[in-house]
């Protein structure tokens, strides 16, 4: 199967993360909104409010919407997996993929365990490279970190996301033991992968430009025709709160004229990153997931060939000897 092949094929998995990151957007945002309202009227404290609506929401969203929402995104993975390993997919991907993951962790909290594990060996690892940046004095040394931190969390969750394809590949193997063999295998041919981080970036830099800006756009016309008294109590309430700051967004939201510019562009990162996360994303995943995968099919790592990271990472070191 062609990577657009097993793109289209497991695209239901992508439709049903749609609908789940959409609601939990919309649930998040009405009560942050009802949390503000209630408070500024009842005592003139909205943004008290505002942050005990987005409290609730998150810890609904985390233990119901998103619980959801990361288990057809494993489920995903697991049919890409299978797409780029064995040629085909039957007709009902979801089901298979739902059930994979399933047999695979026994349960979801499992899949939680191995995906937050892997995230803590690859994060420590790169931890070291933000060093490269704050060795440079003054702002510059700060923007170059924050490059580098930003690069190497896109990258990480490129990565975390092949080695548990690599998990589903292996599916012999207990899923600790496979997850060191996921971690040793980029290292072991880090230059392979590599060749996929201009695709990573270019995609994500398009999308953004195209998607993003096609929403700022429509956003910033409906948030201008909306008179500023509506904005007025919130915006000035977080100027208030950031009026000590040295970033000057306390004043950006004092100015009329800008509010409607600042919204929009919140309004239209938020809704790309849903649209990025379950649809561009997936397409740029099949691609390094296929590379992944086959720089590691003819060259699976062995026992001995962890040594390499229990040294480098003390989760690496726990998971290799303690398991899950």
């Amino acid at each position: 199967m062609t990577n657009m092949e097993i793109y289209k094929k497991t695209l239901p998995f992508s439709l049903r993360r749609f609908l789940f990151d959409t609601l939990s957007f919309l649930i998040l945002g009405g009560l942050a909104t009802a949390g503000f309202l209630l408070m500024d009227k009842a005592n003139g404290k909205g943004l008290v409010g505002l942050a005990i609506g987005l409290l609730i929401g998150i810890i609904l969203l985390v233990f119901i919407l998103r619980y959801a929402s990361y288990t057809y995104k494993a489920g995903q993975i697991a049919m890409m997996t299978k797409g780029v390993t064995e040629g085909e997919l039957s007709g009902n991907v979801l089901k298979e993929g739902q059930a994979i993951v399933k047999q695979r962790f026994l349960t979801v909290s499992l899949y939680f365990v191995v995906t937050g594990v892997i995230k803590g060996i690859f994060n420590q690892l790169s931890r070291a490279l933000n060093t490269v940046g704050r060795s440079v004095d003054g702002e510059t040394g700060g923007n170059v970190a924050d490059a580098i931190s930003f690069a190497i969390n896109v990258v990480v969750g490129y990565l975390c996301d092949c080695c548990l394809g690599w998990v589903f590949y292996r599916k012999e193997q207990n899923a600790a033991k496979a997850t060191c063999e996921g971690a040793v295998l980029f290292f072991k041919h880090g230059k392979t992968l590599i060749k996929n981080l201009g695709r990573v970036f270019a995609f994500g830099l398009l999308s953004l430009l195209v998607i993003g800006g096609a929403f700022f756009g429509v956003f910033y016309l409906i948030f201008s025709r909306i008179p500023q008294t509506v904005f007025a109590p919130l915006t000035n309430e977080i100027a208030d709160a950031l009026a000590k700051s040295e970033s000057g967004i306390a004043e950006v939201l004092r100015k009329p004229e800008m509010v409607p510019v600042v919204f929009a562009a919140l309004t239209a990162v938020i809704l790309w990153s849903i649209l990025h996360s379950v649809f561009v994303r997936p397409f740029v995943l099949v691609g390094v997931l296929r590379n992944y995968i086959e720089s590691g099919v003819n060259d699976i790592p062995t026992e001995a060939s962890f040594s390499m990271l229990d040294s480098k990472s003390s989760k690496f070191r726990k998971l290799h000897t303690e398991g899950i």
